[in-house]
């Protein structure tokens, strides 16, 4: 059994999605933005996701890696300051973009955070370091946060192999790194296609499918009846005209994972459990089969929420056992149009050469090549109330980060117009429905009751 939820009555905990953004912003002097600000600061505690390393490049002494998560997001070290004055104090560090500058960029931006009085968790010296749960004393509670990120899910961009971190084994020494909950990924195949790919197996060199038996057998891998692998891809077998993806998640990350989360809990009243995951890619708009698997199992092992982001826009919303679940919170600063510099590996996977482009140029190929549609601008705060350790009431304020709000002001959250929270809400709903969960629309916030 779960150790119990033991937050005083009428605890708030506001969430977001991914904080990409450069420069401080809580000043800012514009009424939308700032009623969006007091909805964080209205919280007992304030979540969301730091993508970016905090960085001087004037005093840093690492590099740019060769092995992103897709690009080198960097943000002033003042950022960690200005987060908490916008109300942040927990913010999850495990995502593809935590070793983008290296282990010096990791380890500066933690320190940073903690300078600020910034929570967080999910990358540390070692592996035990980075699962480990941190903590937030509130007036109503001890808050604790376990933040981890998807390894190999079939995206390397995504999800960087170097990242993970590694605990010491005998003269062998530690490898810092973040909280990885890696995944063996899936091809899911109708009959028809199985069959095919079997031919194509079985007509390789017969010395080549030798090599592969001896070094299975050394492995201890059995093969299992429905899967092949072909080329180092993974297929399963599925029903007639059946084509998707499905997840096993590594059985010992998810073990330690959740003893963190059992733990965590065990020395606190509340718990976050938090996950990046941009699985299968950012076009799905539904949570992968191993996600509603792992927020279930976390919230039986102790976390009182379960917050998902990453693939940059939003999903569906679920409660489970008077818990909720996002399964993913999309974007609350999107400032990608403005980050800079750029490293030399970026403009030649782009086929640009610096003397022909800005660095602005080359952030916005980027944008319009991925990025280029109101989805990835439009999302909710979501602000959980909680009585007698459930969830009594979820509110979810729509936001809009300005898709054509021009390079300076696209990617900053602002309180959505009345026709964009509409659409923002409708659209919530419909991606929540599978859950059976009920969103209603109340002066254009939308508005969970678990218990109606």
């Amino acid at each position: 059994m779960a150790p119990a939820c033991t937050v005083a009555d009428g605890f708030t905990l506001a969430a977001v999605g991914d904080l990409i953004y450069s420069e401080p912003l809580a000043g800012l002097a514009d009424e939308s933005f700032q009623a969006v600000v007091r909805v964080l600061r209205g919280a007992d505690a304030s979540f969301g996701n730091l993508e970016n390393t905090l960085i001087d490049l004037g005093h840093f002494a690492g590099y740019p890696q060769a092995e992103s998560g897709g690009a080198h997001l960097i943000g002033s070290p003042a950022l960690a300051k200005d987060m908490r004055a916008m109300g942040f104090s927990l913010v999850s560090r495990a995502n593809n973009h935590a070793t983008d500058w290296g282990v010096e960029g990791m380890r500066a931006t933690d320190e940073f955070a903690d300078a600020a009085g910034l929570v967080h968790a999910g990358t540390g010296y070692n592996r035990s370091a980075a699962r480990a749960a941190h903590y937030l004393q509130t007036s109503k509670g001890r808050v604790a946060l376990v933040s981890m990120a998807t390894i190999g899910g079939g995206t390397p961009l995504i999800g960087p192999p170097m990242s993970v971190s590694a605990d010491p084994v005998g003269r062998a020494p530690g490898r810092p790194g973040l909280n990885a909950l890696r995944l063996t990924p899936f091809y899911v195949v109708p009959p028809d296609i199985m069959q095919a790919l079997h031919k194509l197996h079985d007509a390789q060199p017969k010395a080549a499918l030798e090599f592969e038996a001896q070094d299975n057998r050394a492995l201890g891998i059995t093969e299992k009846q429905n899967e092949l692998s072909l080329f180092g891809v993974n297929y399963r077998l599925g029903s007639d005209k059946e084509i998707g993806y499905a997840y096993e998640m590594n059985e010992r990350d998810l073990r330690d994972i959740l003893k963190s989360i059992r733990q965590g809990k065990q020395d606190s009243d509340f718990l976050v459990a938090t996950i990046h995951a941009h699985e299968p890619l950012n076009w799905s708009e539904e949570p992968p089969d191993f996600l509603p698997k792992l927020a279930h199992a976390a919230i039986d092992a102790g976390a009182d929420v379960f917050i998902g982001h990453g693939p940059h826009r939003l999903k569906g919303i679920e409660i489970y056992n008077g818990k909720p679940i996002f399964y993913s919170l999309g974007n609350f600063f999107f400032q990608q149009a403005i980050q800079e510099p750029a490293p030399a590996d970026v403009y030649e996977a782009l086929r640009k050469e610096p003397a022909d482009v800005t660095e602005h140029e080359l952030q916005s190929r980027i944008l319009e090549r991925w990025f280029k549609a109101d989805v990835w601008y439009q999302s909710v705060a979501a602000v959980s109330r909680f009585e007698h350790g459930e969830v009594v009431e979820v509110r979810l304020y729509p936001v809009d980060l300005g898709l054509d709000a021009g390079r300076v002001n696209q990617g900053i959250p602002r309180q959505a117009s009345p026709m964009v929270a509409k659409a923002v809400l409708e659209d919530l709903q419909r991606l929540s429905k599978p859950f059976g969960t009920a969103i209603e629309i109340e002066n254009g916030v939308g508005v969970i009751h678990p218990r109606k």
